[in-house]
């Protein structure tokens, strides 16, 4: 039973090794993925974490509270300002965001300074009110500040506008605060606010820590490698279809599977050696593309791949993800009459599967509707468990949750593929 058993891993290996496009598929595309997706998604990071955006300023206000307003902005950290002439109207704004490859503009209107003194007079004047204090009453009060204008290139993820508006309020608010402050201070004194003075009733901020949550109580975030390396592993080894499932649909119609009732061995026989072979072949891919990660993503510019503590669950995730893949390909392989209906439903299923799966869009992005079906797709579960090792930092015994899943889509695979043959008659 061994002997037919490595005889027929033997041929089926022979059979892959010639399939130089399958082999293509199944390796090359996902390095250039995952080189390309983790570049990508790494500038991203570095956009917002470490690269100021480019954002260019338009101060039609000549009053301090513009200049104090375009220091504030320029003091939070994560905008390289580039200031504008006064009097460029909208079309010139535009222009000059084209020219100046920026994604952001900012429009100061000319009476900003003088609608925040009256503002701030009249906040002041009521807080004078409540303390039993006479206020000035000659004081009328002009409405709100007027707004900002904010010009955005449309390719701005809402995300990131969002956060944008978000620290330019931080910024107008602390403009309109020290201003009230300040007058507040006058009106009670008689004599202007020490400098010392207003710096620690603006500044003092209470510290927020963030700390990345993990199984195992690790502080270190992950980077970019760590969220792509193993997703695009996964769509690798589903790749496998497409010469797994070929190969299924040439020994149907080539007649092998009625050659092989003719010999002394059992159609378990030729199952198994294509499911070890293959199952080796998602390791290889693993390895591979990890390896990428490790060594050359620090000599290209990118994060480096962190592996997990736990390396005998690595193995096991690597090599339960690896036989789904090839379970999920058999099967598809069975149903196909013809090759191109295997590559075909075969690419197309797998983009699918992992657009759904976590792949592509993380679940918590996805809608209720969404993350339910995210469930029945085996590519959100093999992510799942990657992403507890190599995020979380846990052990086999974390993703024990997410394994369990797996192996049960596995072996649906598997039914499904042999109740196929045996309707086919092949078997």
């Amino acid at each position: 039973m061994m002997f037919k058993l490595w005889s027929a891993i033997v041929k089926d290996s022979r059979v892959l090794w010639r399939d130089g496009v399958g082999l293509a598929l199944m390796f090359v595309m996902p390095i250039v993925l995952v080189i390309v997706i983790t570049d990508i998604q790494n500038s991203t990071f570095n956009l917002i974490n470490k690269n100021k955006l480019p954002v260019l300023i338009c101060n039609r206000d000549t009053g301090a509270s513009g200049m104090q307003l375009v220091e504030a902005i320029n003091k939070v950290g994560m905008f390289s300002i580039r200031q504008l002439p006064k009097n460029q109207d909208e079309k010139a704004l535009s222009d000059s965001m084209k020219k100046r490859d920026a994604l952001l503009s900012i429009v100061i209107p000319a009476d900003f300074t003088r609608k925040v003194m009256a503002k701030s007079k009249t906040t002041a004047g009521k807080a004078l009110t409540s303390f039993g204090l006479q206020a000035d009453s000659t004081q009328k009060d002009l409405g709100d500040v007027s707004p900002l204008k904010m010009f955005y290139n449309p390719v701005l993820q809402e995300s990131l506008r969002l956060s944008v508006k978000g620290a330019l309020q931080s910024a107008l608010q602390l403009v309109e605060s020290r201003q009230t402050l300040r007058t507040l201070y006058f009106d009670i004194n008689e004599k202007p606010l020490p400098g010392k003075l207003e710096g620690e009733m603006l500044n003092s901020k209470a510290v927020i820590n963030d700390t990345p949550v993990s199984s195992n109580g690790s502080l270190k975030p992950p980077n970019a490698a760590q969220h792509n390396v193993p997703s695009w592993t996964i769509f690798a080894m589903f790749f496998v279809i497409m010469s797994l499932g070929g190969s299924v649909v040439r020994e149907k119609t080539s007649g092998s599977y009625i050659r092989l009732k003719t010999l002394p061995t059992s159609y378990l026989v030729g199952m198994f050696s294509k499911q070890i072979a293959y199952v080796v072949v998602t390791i290889v891919q693993a390895i591979v593309i990890f390896s990428l990660g490790i060594w050359l993503f620090p000599v290209i510019g990118l994060p480096g791949l962190n592996l997990p503590q736990d390396i005998f669950g690595l193995f096991v995730v690597t090599v339960l993800s690896g036989w789904c893949a090839v379970s999920y390909a058999i099967c598809v392989g069975v149903f196909a009459e013809t090759h191109q209906q295997n590559n075909a439903f075969g690419a197309i299923s797998i983009v699918i599967l992992s657009a759904i799966g976590g792949l592509m869009v993380p679940t918590f992005n996805m809608d209720t509707s969404l993350k339910t079906i995210a469930n029945f797709s085996p590519m959100h579960w093999c992510l799942q468990s990657y992403y507890g090792l190599f995020l979380e930092d846990g052990k086999l015994s974390n993703v024990i949750g997410y394994l369990i899943p797996l192996i049960l889509i596995t072996i649906v695979f598997q039914l499904i593929a042999v109740w196929g043959l045996k309707r086919k008659n092949l078997i």
